[in-house]
């Protein structure tokens, strides 16, 4: 379960248009304009896979936190079970707020 901290942050960003989901996420994922992914923990293990093996290639931060209702309902969507974080400050604050621990974190 995300903190609500964390939630607020993902419905700013959303406000602010410094979020990607969907198709689009993929692509802004290869372009490297992603800083933070958050992949849902109820997402199915092939969507989990997927996302995680793009970080790990691309070398962007992801954390699997939290479930597909939390996510989609901080940024007023429905069903994403995937968010990336395009802008650096939102995802070094998100970071912060995880206490630092996340994959890819480049040490």
């Amino acid at each position: 379960m995300l903190n609500h901290d964390i939630l607020s942050l993902l419905g700013l960003a959303s406000r602010a248009r410094q979020i990607a989901c969907g198709d689009v996420l993929l692509k802004n994922i290869q372009k490297k304009k992603v800083y933070f992914l958050i992949i849902a923990d109820d997402a199915s293990e092939n969507t989990k896979k997927k996302y995680s093996d793009k970080c790990h290639f691309y070398g962007i931060d992801y954390m699997i936190i939290g479930h597909i209702d939390e996510l989609s309902r901080s940024i007023g969507k429905d069903n994403r079970v995937a968010i990336g974080i395009l802008d650096k400050g939102f995802a070094n604050k998100i970071k912060s707020k995880l206490g630092g621990w996340y994959y890819g974190k480049k040490e």
